[in-house]
């Protein structure tokens, strides 16, 4: 076994990765960019070496770097985790040549697998069912069209090279491919340096199951059952889930064996995802993940088995732990990931600082695999993702329950997140009854409406806090008492909240006992502070406080009240026409500029691609117009609120 590893990877796989090395008694080498220097991969590791700036182009992606921080430190082997250089058949020849185990796959088997189109000609030989599709070399838009309609719309158009939801466009119609297509090439070209892309069938409700798969150097090979991760937004995975719901004994042998074939058609090596796609009572081989997944811990929750222990005691030469039939089946777990992103900007990456970041317990059936902690930045170089959460129950029903209790124990203040979805989807009756398929969000989840009413516990612990920072506090003394009594009658003090655009007023009186008369409008409650929340009119309701600056963000009821504290003495600033000007949503980098300062523009025609975590962001002319000045060029960094261009007629700011 391996005395050091080096982990080519950052936040939550690289800190799984040393969880198990350290268990085993392997001692770790982290690698760091310069906006990771104090990250918790860092801090958890035995050494960390640092790679380079920021952007993952010049630091995790630069495969010299890394090999030469594994020579510096005198590690044996590295674990690519996933993402990254993982499925980097370059990378992992490099390491060979330098003497260092790759802990992965041959670079034959990443490259077989490594395109979509070569993988499923190769699929296809080997007796795999495929959907209906185009595969071929060609990239030219009259053989893409010409495939399209032979396959019949709507198609799917994906990037061959990669994964992840990125570089793909659903289809409906033929006069939308070229515009599809163009997308779909650069979001690829940019994502994964390949602009390469093919065409199958889009079907309309099916499910993601995915098998896990491994193979040891000695020609043994098992299956670790299915994964259902039909669950999707925007083509990204939101819960996994094993078993699959549903999954017989005599379906999941026959997928099994699918999965198993597609690996030994390659010569695999070490851990593997075969992914389908299933309508039906039929299922399609998809592509093969040839690298750990991010859902995995749901197969080692229901295998009760080490999947980083297993792919370094195959990368070390030994054999498999178990053979197929020694391989337990229990129980069902479920897996959700916790993002930073922004449920009222389409979900766009959410940027900042974990000002406050509370999870659940970890106990035998819940567990959480993160990379950050509170204090801790969500930056625009990497995946948004917070953490996963992880949880386990004898039945599904008991997994769910127990997954949605601890969704409404996760507390995130600083950064906007998907936490409202994902405990909207595990209360959805389709959720609990397992009808699932990858349109399952757009048909079975809705914007949560705004309420009719203010909440009165989260505006009366909001006003509690601001009286409280204000030190208005009740004395001892009855002479000192700051009851608002007046010789003519009772005084009080006026606090201005702003909960998104609206401005709410609220009477405050101080009375004794800690106590306060709060009015809003014609409605009054008396409320007091209490160690775990607030009291309002007798009733404790369990509430949290984060206040920072004029923001105060109240936890209650499983969700974040956000209030802005209203000065009015503060004068109010400029306000700037949002249709005349196209800003950047999110701090991001430029990859394309489409348009050029006096071309003539409609509403809708896109401007400018923006790309922030992992994602690719195209801007529209907000209106009619003629383009002015544009501020940026390809390559440069943009913070959120940056002008990027302004029409002609337009003074710029």
């Amino acid at each position: 076994m391996f005395r050091k590893i080096l982990i080519a990877n950052r936040g939550e796989i690289a800190c799984r990765v040393i969880a198990t090395a350290r268990r085993m008694g392997i001692a770790t080498v982290a690698v760091y960019s310069e906006a990771d220097a104090h990250a918790r991969h860092v801090a958890l590791a035995d050494e960390a070496w640092p790679i380079g700036p920021a952007p993952a182009r010049e630091s995790y992606l630069v495969g010299e770097r890394i090999i030469d921080a594994a020579r510096q430190s005198g590690a044996e082997a590295i674990h690519p985790g996933y993402g990254f250089l993982s499925e980097n058949a370059d990378f992992a020849d490099a390491c060979s040549r330098a003497g260092i185990v790759f802990i992965g796959p041959p670079a034959a088997a990443i490259r077989a697998m490594g395109s979509k189109s070569a993988a499923k000609a190769l699929m296809e030989k080997a007796g795999v069912p495929l959907v209906p599709g185009y595969h071929g070399d060609a990239q030219d838009l009259p053989t893409l069209e010409a495939a399209a309609a032979r396959i019949g719309y709507p198609v799917l158009i994906k990037a061959s090279a990669g994964g992840g939801g990125k570089g793909m466009r659903i289809v409906e119609r033929a006069a939308d491919l070229e515009a599809a297509f163009e997308g779909a090439k650069r979001e690829a070209l940019a994502s994964f340096g390949d602009g390469h892309v093919l065409i199958e069938r889009y079907l309309t409700q099916p499910r993601h199951i995915e098998f896990q798969v491994f193979f040891d150097t000695h020609g043994n090979g098992v299956s670790l059952f299915e994964r259902d991760c039909s669950i999707q937004r925007r083509h990204q995975k939101v819960l996994e889930e094993a078993p699959a719901p549903g999954m017989n004994p005599d379906r999941r042998k026959q997928m099994g064996d699918a999965a198993l074939a597609a690996a030994r058609a390659v010569g695999y090596v070490g851990a593997g995802t075969v992914e389908f796609i299933a309508e039906g009572d039929h299922f399609w081989f998809m592509e093969m993940n040839t690298r750990l997944q991010v859902e995995h811990p749901v197969t080692e929750m229901i295998t009760g088995l080490d999947l980083v222990e297993w792919q370094l005691r195959v990368a070390a030469g030994e054999r498999l732990p178990l053979s197929q039939d020694q391989i337990p089946l229990r129980g069902h777990a479920i897996e959700a990931r916790i993002y930073a992103e922004d449920p009222d900007r389409d979900y766009l990456p959410s940027i900042g600082s974990l000002v406050h970041l509370r999870q659940p317990e970890e106990a035998a059936g819940v567990r959480v695999d993160t990379g950050v902690r509170q204090g801790d930045a969500i930056t625009p170089y990497y995946d948004p993702m917070i953490a996963k959460l992880i949880v386990w129950g004898p039945d599904r029903d008991a997994a769910a329950r127990q997954l949605a209790a601890s969704l409404r124990a996760y507390e995130v203040v600083g950064v906007s997140t998907n936490l409202g979805l994902l405990r909207a989807i595990v209360a959805a009756p389709a959720f609990l009854a397992a009808d699932l398929d990858t349109g399952f969000i757009g048909r079975h989840i809705r914007a949560a409406a705004p309420e009719d009413r203010p909440n009165i516990p989260a505006l009366a612990a909001a006003a509690l806090a601001v009286l409280k920072s204000q030190h208005i506090e009740i004395p001892g003394d009855p002479w000192d008492f700051s009851d608002s009594f007046r010789l003519n009658g009772d005084g009080d003090q006026e606090i201005l909240l702003r909960a998104k655009d609206v401005t709410i007023s609220i009477r405050a009186m101080p009375r004794a006992g800690g106590e306060c008369r709060l009015s809003f409008g014609e409605q009054s409650v008396i409320a007091c502070a209490e160690p775990d929340g607030i009291r309002v009119d007798g009733v404790i309701h369990r509430t949290h406080v984060v206040h920072r600056g004029d923001e105060l963000t109240v936890i209650h009821d499983h969700r974040n009240h956000v209030f802005h504290l209203i000065d009015p003495l503060r004068p109010h600033a400029a306000h700037v026409a949002g249709d005349d000007r196209v800003v950047a949503p999110i701090p991001a980098r430029v990859t394309h500029v489409l348009v050029e300062a006096g071309d003539t523009v409609t509403k809708g025609t896109p401007l400018i691609v923006l790309e922030a975590m992992k994602m690719e962001i195209a801007l529209s002319a907000p209106r009619d117009g003629t383009i002015g000045t544009i501020r940026y060029a390809v390559g440069d960094m943009v913070e959120e609120g940056t002008e990027l261009i302004h029409f002609e007629g337009v003074a710029a700011p």
